[in-house]
């Protein structure tokens, strides 16, 4: 199961995880936090876009292999989200 991105093909057979999480700002740290998390502390932070992370990191494996799509809006990441998910809908 291929999938084409914006940065190149991305091989979903391989995958582990697959997540969507905002980038915030808080205090000169930088992290990717969950949506709900984000929606909960909104004005407590600074929304710097929002990540669809594809991580094929095997378990309990130390160095992490993942690739991740960068969005401006959330309504962006919902629509790779979308179009990620027909790929699992049989």
């Amino acid at each position: 199961m291929m999938y084409r991105s914006k940065a190149g093909d991305i091989d979903l057979s391989k995958l582990t995880r697959l997540y969507p999480a905002a980038v915030v700002e808080m205090q000169g740290e930088v992290a990717e936090m969950s949506l709900e998390w984000m929606e909960m502390n909104e004005g407590k932070v600074t929304l710097n876009g929002y990540v669809l992370v594809f991580d094929f990191t095997p378990p309990k494996e130390e160095v992490k292999d993942k690739i991740v799509l960068n969005f401006a809006t959330k309504d962006e990441l919902i629509e790779t989200m979308t179009e990620v998910a027909q790929f699992f809908d049989n």
